[in-house]
């Protein structure tokens, strides 16, 4: 075992290299608890202090049972702390300080996974710029003995992503090959991603038992249903991840909420827990939605109902309502980044807005925008070539001045994504505190009297209620105009400049467009960026979930007050209820003139944030100089696993998912006829040379998956058999064993045989084949009943009885997912919560296939992925 750390030990030793930072600790009861204890030699005004501070804890723990930390081992409180993480070689170590001196945990980042190293969703304490840090026995010291995960919320979101990339730089990749392709660092990487939205609930709290047990279907409503809060907490490997926001009352509550969880170690099962709670009851576990990932296709999203069950009797389950669900799983081979340098460089050859434009419509590609953009972002060419794009499309735009900018185009979707990726932190200071406190408030204003039935007093209090409120939301907006990111700007002045260009204002027109340039950037600013922030707050992250009806339809008034002002133009009302704002809208229309002026003006000192708010200058220059001395002397793939700051990108990563994007929806090109127009078919050209780029990547992902499982083959030759589990602690036959195996022995099976002697099949990346889907490999290589004699081709009939969905699965050894020969983990992660319905029992398989057939159905796998 011991073998397995000889890479940190290896090479001269240096000067501690160490960083500091002040965060806020969370810190459960039971860790405080350990905390707080005072030691004999203490004196005792310590000691009454922790006790004022023990009852304290528990009024907190005792005022609301459904407090946002039911889920982490009951209530806890934040607590300001100062993290210090020191280099010693190879070694790194994280040590966590509260109260300035008292040591609370040390955690062996070297020992740790990059997987293990997450963001961690706004949703679980409802703050911003928070990383888990997942560890187990062994790979930390901690004073309170506890298995919870380290949550760690940073001052800001630059900071944040700034230790995310310093912490990943001295944690362990999920590197596979390492030891069989030592040039690169190994073969390659993987990556995984798990997107879920909560849509709505049917029938929750209505219990209906199994036809075969009582023959009655019609559910039996629970009473006093309108007094219970239900909401939902979403579990991957046993682990919280996430939850939803409260929705009063049993039945049909929407939430339409949306999660995304990047960078996952090897996934098994997705729970999600439906929670219900009464006033002055303890919440209860209603039921639980368990989905298997395994058997989801790649990179597809999959919607439907899925049954919520808690368990009955001995061996029974009762169905207690239905979850609406729609869940995307993504998990993508990265090949080092030399692999893609024939497709970067097509990719340098044009713009790369014409690349979004014609993959979109030649292939009906519409989620690789953001990857291109990445990629554009990471290069540092994405401002210059929305520019010259934008010089295009305005110069042969035959749109009338009235419309300009208000349909949807290629550039309206890239200067969306620019505003979203840059502006994240501007968005937040416009408006996140006055549209937080709306919604606290629950203000409801109705100006409409056809909607409200109510007196004309009453609409009148509800206008002086509304102007009110949309001067503090334009008071806010106007305060941070300054705030405004460089690269915002120069997009706003680029826009501005090209509309006075091509618009130029007729003095002897009737209709005097001398507003146009203003328009032009209020057209993006605020009709696709504050406006729609205003109107849907929770899908930009200002609030959670969302907002009850009488609040949405305040936010709409506000949203249009607001856009009238950045329309410039008061005198068009087209509602008679509106009319009441018509002051304010004169009123506020010079100051959105000067608005508009300063954010399409670009700032003297471009790179210099503008405000203190930041990371210090000195801090950020010195983790950013460490990282580049660290990764100066990783390998290949070890090196481009640490991400790019500022914005944590990874340029493989994302060729990688546009790659098998490419290719899952260019099946059926080919065989389009071209049109005859030159035009048209140099566009055709250019997509076939990129489905051809990519197509290459694929074959030499498949050649590199191919010969690690040769490696793999002959050396379980040599070495004794997995399945006789015999106590070998080698590292070699450790390295063969699925991580994700142990982890669901411990974890999630019930199952008395070992996962190691269920049948190993393909792998969880690849989907069943239909009738209707041609597989990757006659697409790319043929017919299979006629293979092809190259060397880099594989084919294999997948067998009858892997054809069809409806099988029971049975997780089988992961040969591509799970590390062969990264290092191990110490042991199997404790599971968060126990849970609530037994799982059910697998059916016993014959032993594993010989390694040549576990070959041959990898390759079979990935073909079809």
């Amino acid at each position: 075992m011991s073998k397995a750390w000889d890479r940190f030990s290896a090479g001269p030793s240096e000067a501690p290299r160490e960083f500091l930072v002040s965060v806020e600790l969370y810190i459960s009861n039971a860790a405080g608890a350990t905390l707080r204890k005072p030691l004999a030699n203490r004196r005792k005004p310590d000691k009454r202090d922790s006790g004022g501070e023990d009852s304290r804890l528990k009024e907190k723990n005792s005022s609301s049972w459904l407090s946002l930390q039911k889920g982490l081992n009951g209530a806890g409180q934040w607590r300001s702390a100062t993290c210090r993480l020191l280099e010693e070689g190879e070694r790194c170590l994280l040590n966590v300080y509260v109260d300035e001196s008292i040591l609370y945990q040390t955690v062996y980042i070297h020992l740790l996974n990059q997987t293990d190293i997450r963001q961690a969703d706004t949703s679980l304490f409802y703050r911003k710029d928070c990383v888990g840090i997942f560890c187990i026995s062994g790979q930390r010291w901690t004073s309170s003995h506890t298995a919870e995960p380290l949550y760690i919320q940073f001052p800001n979101s630059e900071t944040c992503s700034t230790w995310q990339a310093l912490l990943k730089a001295y944690a362990i990749p999920e590197i596979y090959g390492r030891w069989f392709f030592p040039m690169d660092g190994g073969s390659y990487r993987m990556w995984r991603q798990v997107e879920l939205t909560v849509m709505q609930g049917r029938n929750l709290g209505l219990t209906k038992y199994d036809a075969g047990l009582n023959g009655n279907s019609d559910p039996t409503p629970e009473p006093d249903g309108a007094d219970v809060d239900i909401s939902c907490e979403i579990h991957l490997n046993d682990i919280l991840c996430s939850r939803t926001t409260v929705k009063k009352g049993l039945g049909s509550p929407d939430w339409h909420e949306t999660f995304t969880f990047p960078g996952l170690p090897p996934f098994e099962s997705l729970d999600v827990f439906v929670w219900k709670e009464k006033k002055l009851h303890k919440p209860t576990v209603l039921g639980i939605t368990r989905v298997s990932l395994a058997n989801f296709r790649r990179g597809d999203a999959v919607e439907g109902w899925f049954p919520v069950v808690q368990s009955g009797t001995i061996g029974t389950e009762i169905q207690v309502g239905e979850l609406r669900l729609k869940i995307r799983v993504d998990e993508e081979i990265i090949l080092p980044y030399s692999a893609y340098s024939g497709l970067m460089t097509l990719c340098n050859s044009r713009n790369f807005l014409d690349w979004m434009t014609d993959l979109e419509t030649r292939l009906k590609l519409k989620s690789i925008s953001s990857h291109l953009m990445s990629i554009a972002v990471a290069k540092n060419v994405v401002v210059e070539q929305v520019q010259e794009y934008a010089t295009r499309e305005i110069a042969n735009s035959s749109t009338s001045q009235s419309t300009l900018f208000r349909g949807n185009s290629t550039l309206t979707k890239v200067v969306e994504l620019c505003m979203t990726w840059y502006g994240k932190a501007f968005l937040e200071a416009s408006i996140g505190n006055v549209l937080r406190r709306l919604c606290a408030e629950k203000i409801a204003i109705e100006v409409d009297p056809m909607r409200s039935g109510k007196s004309t007093k009453d609409v009148e209090r509800n206008v002086e209620q509304l102007k009110y409120w949309c001067q503090e939301f334009w008071n806010q907006i106007y305060s941070v105009r300054a705030e405004c990111p460089n690269e915002m700007r120069i997009l706003f002045k680029t826009i501005r400049k090209l509309v006075e260009q091509r618009y130029r204002p007729d003095p002897t027109a009737i209709e005097n467009n001398s507003n146009l340039r203003w328009q032009s950037v209020s057209a993006f600013c605020f009709l696709r960026f504050i406006v729609p922030a205003i109107l849907h707050p929770h899908l930009f992250g200002l609030c959670p979930g969302l907002p009850s009806p009488p609040v949405q339809r305040s936010l709409t008034l506000i949203a249009k007050v607001i856009q009238r002002i950045a329309n410039l133009n008061t005198t068009a009302q087209k509602e008679p209820f509106m009319r009441g704002v018509q002051d304010f809208l004169k009123d506020s229309l010079p100051a959105m003139i000067d608005y508009i002026a300063v954010v399409s003006t670009p700032a003297s000192e471009t790179g210099v944030p503008n405000s203190g708010d930041g990371m210090d200058r000195h801090d950020r220059l010195n983790v950013v100089n460490a990282l580049r001395q660290r990764t100066r002397k990783m390998t290949v793939l070890d090196r481009e696993a640490v991400p790019i700051l500022p914005h944590l990108l990874d340029i493989p990563k994302h060729l990688a998912i546009i790659t098998s994007a490419v290719i899952r929806s260019s099946r059926d090109f080919n065989t389009r006829p071209r049109t005859g127009d030159d035009g048209e078919d140099a566009i055709a050209a250019a997509v076939d040379e990129f489905c051809a780029k990519c197509f290459e990547v694929e074959e030499d992902a498949l050649l590199r998956v191919s010969q690690l499982a040769t490696k793999l083959a002959s050396e379980s030759s040599r070495r004794p058999s997995l399945q006789d589990n015999s106590g070998n602690n080698s590292f070699a036959a450790e390295g063969l064993r699925s991580p994700l195996s142990t982890v669901t022995t411990s974890v999630v099976s019930t199952n008395p045989l070992s996962p190691r002697r269920r049948k190993s099949s393909r792998p969880s990346t690849a989907p069943s084949p239909t009738a209707s889907s041609p597989s990757r490999r006659q697409m790319f290589f043929g017919d299979p009943s006629n293979p092809p004699t190259s060397p880099r081709t594989f084919t294999r009939a997948m067998p009858d009885d892997q054809k069809t969905w409806n099988q029971p699965n049975h997780r089988a050894l992961h040969m591509k997912a799970p590390s062969t020969d990264s290092v191990p983990s110490l042991m199997a992660r404790d599971a968060s919560i126990p849970a609530h319905v037994p799982q059910h029992s697998e059916h016993p398989l014959e032993a594993a296939d010989d390694p040549g057939k576990r070959k041959r159905g990898l390759l079979r796998g990935i073909l079809r992925r």
